[in-house]
């Protein structure tokens, strides 16, 4: 993983086709410490989702689609980016990008 994805101040989450977690950065590591950090890796998503969840993850990558919500947590808003990634144009996985958002966020419009 290069240097700027390890550091990046957002949660990333690189998962396979399959479900199983290839890659989190720094960010990533502290977020799920409790349920495993590191440790996740190798390990399946499926088993800590719901299956209503599970199911929107395989159609995302059987489409190569994305997915894009906020949530509140503890007081804090934030963005949760899903994105299908592709290998030799085909959809591989997905990797989740959880950005925390400051309270209060310009909106600039350009033309």
């Amino acid at each position: 993983m290069p240097d700027w994805v390890k550091d990046f101040p957002a949660s990333i989450t690189v998962i396979d086709a399959d479900g199983t977690i290839l890659e989190m950065n720094e960010k990533a590591r502290a977020t799920y410490a409790t349920d495993g950090g590191a440790d996740l890796i190798g390990k399946s998503i499926y088993h800590c989702h719901k299956p209503e969840s599970e199911q929107r993850i395989r159609e995302m990558i059987a489409a190569g689609a994305n997915h894009v919500y906020t949530i509140e947590k503890n007081g804090r808003k934030i963005l949760i980016y899903q994105q299908a990634w592709l290998r030799d144009g085909e959809p591989a996985g997905v990797v989740e990008i959880a950005l925390e958002l400051p309270e209060s966020i310009p909106h600039r419009v350009r033309s």
